[in-house]
C-alpha cells in the first residue's frame, strides 16, 4: 500500500544491480566480482576478530583503516573518509556536493546509479555524450555546472582517460568538486590520487570490492583534501555514525598489509582480460579498450539481449543494459581462464548457429 509513502519516494526508479541468481554450475560474469578469493591474510585478520569485542561497538571513526590508507597511499589521516562500499561514500559525496542551483555534469554513458542519486537528492544533471569510440571528451567538461562526476575507468565501457585528461577537467572547474570514481583503477588505469595535493575540488573515491576481492564486506573510501573530507564526516555521522564494523575494518587494513598477494592477482585478472579480448576479436566481437576487470563487446550480426539469452540457456551470465546507447554490447566480468574457455566456447557454438 503506497498511500503511506512520501511523495518523493514514489518518484524513484532505484538501481538495479546485476543479478544473483542460483543456477546449478553457473558460471558467473555478470556483476564485475573478483574471479579470486581474498588474501589468505584477510581471512585469519577477520577469524581473530570473532570474539568477545563483537559485542561492543566498532570505532565510529575507523581509526586503523584510516591511518592504514593513508600509509598506502601517502596521505593524511584527516584526508580520507571510509564507508560501506564506494556506493555509500558515492551517495554522502552526491548530498554533500552536488546539491547545488545548477546541474551535474556526467557523462552519457556511465554508472548508472549516478543517476538514481540524483534523484533520490533533486540534483538536476546534464548528461554529456561520448566522444567517438565511446570515449569521455575532457573538452565537453568546461560548462557551467554544480559539479563533476567521472567513472575512471568509465563503467560499463572499461575505457579510462588519461591522467592528463583528468587534469584538464580539474583546472576547467576550479570552483566546483570533481568527483573521480576509480572503481577499477587497478585494472590498468592510473590513478588520480597523485593529484590531490595539488587541486582543492578534487575527491577520489575507490572500492576493496573489485581488486582486492572483498565485495561481500562492503568497504569503500575516498581521498581528498581535509576539506573535503570534513563534509564527508558531517553527512556521514548525520545519517550512520558507525558505517564499518570490526570484521570489515580488519579485513580491510589487512589487504592492504599483503601486497605480493594484490599485484599477483591483479595481475592475472589483466592477463586473462588481454587473453580473451583476443579470442572475442577473432569471432568477430568488436571490443572496447578495456582497464577494468570487465569488457564491453558486440558482434556486429546479433543483438545484445539474443547473445545474453543464449548464453544464460548455457547457464553462463553476463551483463545486458537496455539503454539504446548500448543495446548491442555485452558487459562480460573477466572470470578465471577456465570460466573464460568456456565462454569462448559458448559464443563459437552460438555464433556457429
Amino acid at each position: 500500500m503506497n498511500t503511506f509513502w512520501s511523495r518523493h519516494v514514489e518518484g524513484l526508479t532505484p538501481y538495479v544491480p546485476g543479478e544473483q541468481p542460483r543456477i546449478e554450475r553457473l558460471i558467473k560474469l555478470n556483476t564485475n566480482e573478483n574471479p579470486y578469493p581474498p588474501s589468505p591474510k584477510v581471512i585469519a585478520a577477520i577469524h581473530a576478530e570473532c570474539g568477545d569485542a563483537l559485542r561492543l561497538y566498532p570505532d565510529p571513526q575507523s581509526g586503523a583503516l584510516k591511518g592504514a590508507l593513508a600509509s598506502y597511499y601517502g596521505v593524511e589521516p584527516s584526508e580520507v573518509f571510509v564507508g560501506n562500499g564506494s556506493d555509500e561514500v558515492l551517495a554522502h559525496a552526491f548530498h554533500a556536493f552536488f546539491i547545488q542551483d545548477l546541474p551535474l555534469l556526467m557523462p552519457t554513458v556511465s554508472y548508472s546509479f549516478y543517476q538514481v542519486y540524483c534523484r533520490l537528492y533533486g540534483i538536476s544533471a546534464t548528461l554529456v555524450p561520448l566522444a567517438e569510440g565511446m570515449r569521455v571528451d575532457p573538452a565537453q567538461f568546461g560548462a557551467s555546472c554544480g559539479g563533476v562526476v567521472l567513472a575512471n575507468p568509465n563503467a560499463p565501457t572499461g575505457i579510462a582517460l588519461p591522467l592528463e585528461q583528468v587534469e584538464q577537467i580539474l583546472r576547467a572547474q576550479p570552483d566546483r568538486v570533481v568527483l573521480v570514481d576509480e572503481a577499477y583503477v587497478d585494472f590498468g588505469a592510473q590513478s588520480a590520487m597523485s593529484l590531490v595535493r595539488s587541486y582543492s575540488n578534487l575527491l577520489v573515491v575507490q572500492t576493496f570490492s573489485k581488486s582486492r576481492a572483498l565485495a561481500g564486506l562492503r568497504v569503500g573510501f575516498a581521498i581528498g583534501q581535509a576539506h573535503l573530507i570534513e563534509a564527508l564526516e558531517r553527512i556521514k555521522d548525520s545519517f550512520n555514525s558507525y558505517p564499518l564494523g570490526r570484521l570489515e575494518s580488519a579485513g580491510a587494513v589487512a589487504a592492504l598489509e599483503d601486497e605480493d598477494y594484490f599485484q599477483a592477482r591483479r595481475a592475472q585478472v589483466i592477463a586473462t582480460r588481454e587473453h580473451l579480448a583476443r579470442q572475442l576479436t577473432a569471432l568477430g566481437f568488436e571490443v572496447l579498450p578495456s582497464s577494468t576487470n570487465f569488457l564491453f563487446a558486440r558482434h556486429g550480426l546479433h543483438r545484445g539481449a539474443d547473445l545474453a539469452q543464449a548464453l544464460r540457456d548455457r547457464a553462463i551470465l553476463v551483463r545486458h543494459f537496455k539503454s539504446p546507447d548500448i543495446d548491442d554490447f555485452l558487459r562480460i566480468s573477466i572470470g578465471t581462464d577456465e570460466e573464460c574457455a568456456q565462454l569462448v566456447l559458448a559464443f563459437a557454438e552460438i555464433l556457429a548457429r
